[in-house]
């Protein structure tokens, strides 16, 4: 069952910044990119781990903070030469409330 879930207020997250979340056993990576959209992912890089959250984030990708794993925003994929994924999760701004919403399986 699907599960949409209230995170955060849009103007609580800074432009290229991030907020951390935990639901249940999943803690969760809410980026607000240069364009205004928000995207969600699984805030732990597929190499060492690394806490995505405290990366840094450049178009729609987030650099891993510990060994600079490029990591694609939309897809959640690992550039090329580097490879793995982390999971994507869907994400809903209200226009009205600003309120950010993500969808939890």
């Amino acid at each position: 069952m699907l599960t949409k879930m209230k995170v955060a207020q849009l103007q609580e997250i800074d432009e290229q910044g991030a907020r951390t979340l935990v639901a249940g056993d999943k803690e969760i990576a809410v980026f607000r990119l240069s364009d205004g959209s928000i995207r969600a992912i699984e805030n732990r890089c597929p190499h060492k781990g690394g806490r995505l959250s405290e990366g840094m984030v450049c178009g729609s990708s987030v650099h891993c903070p510990l060994h600079d794993w490029k990591i694609d925003l939309l897809t959640g994929r690992v550039q090329e030469p580097d490879h793995g994924v982390v999971t994507v999760y869907e994400t809903e701004v209200d226009a009205e409330t600003g309120s950010i919403y993500i969808t939890l399986d």
